[in-house]
């Protein structure tokens, strides 16, 4: 493949994820969802992550691992919703992200651990997510990030 042809490739991969990205959000905001919109939510959020996964960087993995997780714990779908928010956790360990994506990885672990029923390790993941939105810099985000988390 040439350079023009690979730049094109990579373009649709970015438009691709970005577009799924979004979808997945408007379906989660729903009030209510069909079951053939959860799939669809679901699948999106799978192919979005895989889009990234060719183009994006490990900020894009791990956002992409996020909304997964975020995703699979709506569905009340533990297992698989903690698999990806410890991957979302992982990356951001692995690749010094800190900040807004690091507090929302404990988020998502606190979250999956709920729809599984947990309430120990929700807590646990709660309190870190407090200790780690304490960091976030700009106060906009922080004040998002503690209504997400308290919202668990």
């Amino acid at each position: 493949m040439d350079k023009e042809d690979e730049s094109a490739v990579q373009e649709l991969h970015r438009k691709f994820a970005i577009n799924l990205f979004n979808l997945v959000w408007e379906l989660l905001d729903k009030e209510e969802r069909t079951a053939q919109e959860n799939d669809r939510m679901l699948y999106a959020a799978h192919a979005s992550r895989f889009h990234w996964g060719e183009i994006g960087t490990s900020l894009e993995f791990e956002r992409g691992e996020w909304q997964i997780s975020r995703v699979y714990s709506v569905l009340n779908r533990a297992e698989e919703a903690i698999h990806h928010a410890r991957r979302c956790h992982d990356i951001c360990t692995e690749n010094g992200i800190g900040d807004f994506d690091i507090a929302f990885a404990c988020e998502a672990l606190a979250r999956a651990y709920a729809a599984g029923g947990d309430s120990a390790k929700s807590k646990e993941y709660i309190l870190a997510g407090e200790k780690a939105g304490e960091l976030i810099e700009d106060k906009e985000n922080r004040d998002y990030f503690l209504s997400e988390l308290r919202g668990i």
